[in-house]
């Protein structure tokens, strides 16, 4: 991450804010819902802090967030009008796309693949291939994680049937460290806490190096995007101001946490989270085009990696459900 972008992110933080401070409550606010992938921890405080600073207000939006349990979660929640919008994985995007939903993915939120699978050392995992017949725990079944561990196996010509999955819930390592799993997948931010409660050496396949793409979208039904176009520009230009925010004032966000994360008792564990996170928000194309912009060809690849894998059945042309015109630039 460059000075250019934390100074450019507290100028956009800054201004979101002023203009709260003069919005008063003339205007009545228009309520966007939110549905999540996960529980509300300390890797998404932009969201949790609402009632602290504001951002979303400031753009006239009454922001509501709906945990989930994956990806998968997250858009089954729009597609039965209990949110409008996801926060969910390419993977569980191209299998909701593949089932004949019609869906548009309107934001990049994090760029960069932040997945692994994790091993203790004395299990002797190095490679996908050492996978085979091994049980491997997952956040859940709908979650990022099964999703990218199957890209994992698929790379060493492994199905999944080759090894047996177990679903070990949010930032696990119990299963691993008792035996009960050989190895089991995660997030950058799931490894670091993982780590930081003395999770001890381990072996970390990085699922970037074998298919580096976007980790989170947001993505809303067509119907949705057809119709509510104003109001979804809006909520970016809210939810860009918050990443902007948090990238800008990782000290603070850590702090508030505290109070607004399940997860986020500790503080000094927040910040690292939380900059795990904002290293993932951004890359060299969000330098030239802004925050949520998409790497339109990566995720082009993915989706022909996935349909080659057999993780998918349809062709998917991204260019066809992928919006780039509510996107609020630099």
């Amino acid at each position: 991450m460059t000075i250019s972008i934390a100074r450019r992110a507290a100028l956009v933080a800054a201004a979101a804010l002023l203009t709260l401070a003069g919005a008063g409550h003339a205007q009545p606010l228009d309520k966007v819902t939110v549905a999540g992938w996960s529980k509300p921890i300390s890797e998404i405080t932009h969201l949790l802090v609402e009632p602290d600073k504001g951002i979303f207000k400031a753009h006239g939006i009454d922001l509501a967030y709906v945990p989930g349990a994956g990806g998968g979660d997250a858009i089954r929640n729009i597609l039965t009008g209990q949110a409008d919008v996801a926060f969910t994985d390419p993977g569980s995007f191209f299998a909701a796309l593949d089932k004949g939903e019609k869906l548009r993915a309107i934001y990049d939120i994090y760029p960069q693949n932040v997945f692994n699978v994790v091993s203790l050392k004395s299990r002797n995992i190095t490679k996908p291939a050492d996978l085979k017949g091994k049980k491997i725990g997952v956040y859940s079944l709908s979650s990022g994680t099964r999703q990218n561990l199957l890209v994992l196996l698929h790379q060493a010509g492994l199905a999944e049937s080759d090894v047996t999955i177990v679903v070990t819930g949010l930032l696990n390592f119990a299963p691993l460290l008792q035996g009960q799993v050989d190895a089991t997948a995660a997030t950058d931010t799931g490894l670091l806490v993982g780590r930081r409660k003395g999770l001890g050496d381990v072996n970390v396949m990085e699922v970037k190096n074998s298919l580096n793409v976007s980790s989170d979208m947001f993505v809303v039904r067509e119907q949705v995007y057809q119709q509510k176009a104003p109001l979804l520009r809006r909520f970016l230009k809210a939810y860009r101001d918050s990443a902007a925010w948090m990238i800008a004032n990782p000290e603070e966000a850590a702090t508030l946490a505290v109070k607004r994360a399940i997860d986020g008792t500790d503080r000094a564990t927040n910040l690292e989270v939380i900059r795990l996170r904002n290293a993932a928000t951004v890359s060299p194309l969000t330098s030239k085009n802004g925050l949520g912009a998409f790497d339109l060809e990566s995720l082009q690849k993915a989706a022909d990696a996935y349909r080659k894998l057999e993780m998918i059945e349809r062709e998917i042309r991204i260019a066809d459900v992928v919006a780039t015109d509510l996107l609020p630039g630099r």
